[in-house]
């Protein structure tokens, strides 16, 4: 018997990941930058994930926030327990309970500096889908 290494989320046994995975999808579609999952579940008792990503102006965090939502509401019908910042779009928190969303601009994203902050989490790699290419899609 084989066990699979509790380091290492799946998909199938981690919904907390699967909605975190959405949640950087939907921020990757409004051109976000440098997306980092957290995975602090091993270190606090916060949330499971945290997603971290930038706007570079308040009307793209406001839009990376919308479509986050959503999103999660759409394919998780989940809506964010609380949510900060948006008024302001310089940072914005969606609180999911299992996953908390954090969206900068690049000047408060470094003042801040989260992932240094939580530096001991588990960092996982966030691979966009590839696009798919029209032209080889048989209508």
């Amino acid at each position: 018997m084989t066990l699979a290494s509790p380091s290492l989320p799946t998909l199938t046994d981690d919904s907390a990941l699967a909605l975190t995975l959405a949640a950087a999808t939907a921020a990757d579609d409004r051109k976000a930058g440098d997306i980092a999952i957290l995975r602090v579940s091993e270190v606090a008792y916060l949330a499971d994930y945290f997603l971290i990503c930038s706007g570079f102006s308040v009307t793209q965090v406001r839009a990376i926030a919308r479509s986050i939502e959503e999103k999660l509401a759409e394919d998780f019908n989940r809506l964010p327990l609380r949510s900060e910042g948006v008024a302001e779009g310089r940072w914005v928190l969606l609180d999911y309970g299992d996953l908390i969303v954090h969206i900068f601009l690049p000047q408060e994203r470094e003042f801040y500096d989260l992932e240094a902050f939580w530096g001991h989490a588990e960092r996982l790699p966030y691979n966009p889908p590839a696009p798919v290419n029209q032209s080889s899609l048989n209508l």
